[in-house]
């Protein structure tokens, strides 16, 4: 079973640990929070390291870790995200970029996808990859992985989530478009990365967008 670690500043004076935030560290019950020597000599393969922005030269120490644990799985963390933050993020290793205060449910959500192999960006980043899968795709017709993709194994239901969700949308945009709730949304998302074989929303986009016709309006702005 995986460890989730939250890597926090040098100790204070009284060698006291920082905190991680309230939310992460009702997440994760048997989570544990070090700092970056600590890290190293604990962190495994499969393991998650949460790394908040406000560490210095963070994509830095994402590839150190990486090259000195390889296997560890990196989630970013920032009290204002913003896409080129992100992209620097996911350049540098790490599985996913999130708020540092979301939810525990989300946060819980965030490291479910990262341990099975997906990758976890915002709804704006997943619409900037639409739009450029699309003008690539556009540009130079069959060059995207998901020509000719298949939906004849999703449900009617299944695929219209799916063709909505490759147009950038998010799950609430889903949800009042088709009249369902976003549960109803996230299930039907669930069978769909099932049935198409892949880990998440961004290799969903990418295999569908270049079955998608030309004519077909892309990302709202």
């Amino acid at each position: 079973m995986s460890q989730a670690y939250f890597l926090v500043h040098s100790t204070a004076a009284n060698g006291a640990l920082p905190t991680p935030s309230e939310r992460w560290v009702q997440a994760f019950a048997d989570g544990r929070w070090v700092t970056w020597s600590h890290l190293l000599a604990l962190v495994r393969p499969g393991d998650t390291v949460w790394m908040p922005v406000s560490q210095p030269q963070w994509p830095a120490r994402i590839a150190e870790l990486l090259v000195q644990r390889p296997g560890c799985l990196v989630v970013v963390l920032s009290s204002v995200p913003e896409d080129a933050e992100g992209l620097r993020a996911l350049d540098a290793g790490a599985r996913g970029y999130c708020h540092l205060q979301a939810v525990p449910e989300l946060l819980r959500e965030v490291e479910q996808v990262v341990v099975h192999g997906g990758l976890w960006v915002g709804p704006s980043l997943v619409q900037r990859l639409v739009a450029a899968t699309r003008e690539l795709v556009q540009r130079h017709p069959g060059s995207g992985s998901g020509a000719g993709c298949d939906l004849s194994a999703l449900s009617e239901r299944e695929a219209q989530v799916a063709r909505a969700v490759a147009l950038g949308k998010s799950n609430k945009e889903v949800a009042e478009q088709l009249f369902i709730s976003e549960r109803t949304v996230k299930a039907h998302l669930g069978a769909i990365f099932d049935k198409l074989g892949v880990r998440d929303r961004v290799q969903l986009v990418l295999r569908l967008q270049s079955s998608l016709p030309a004519d077909v309006p892309g990302v709202r702005p």
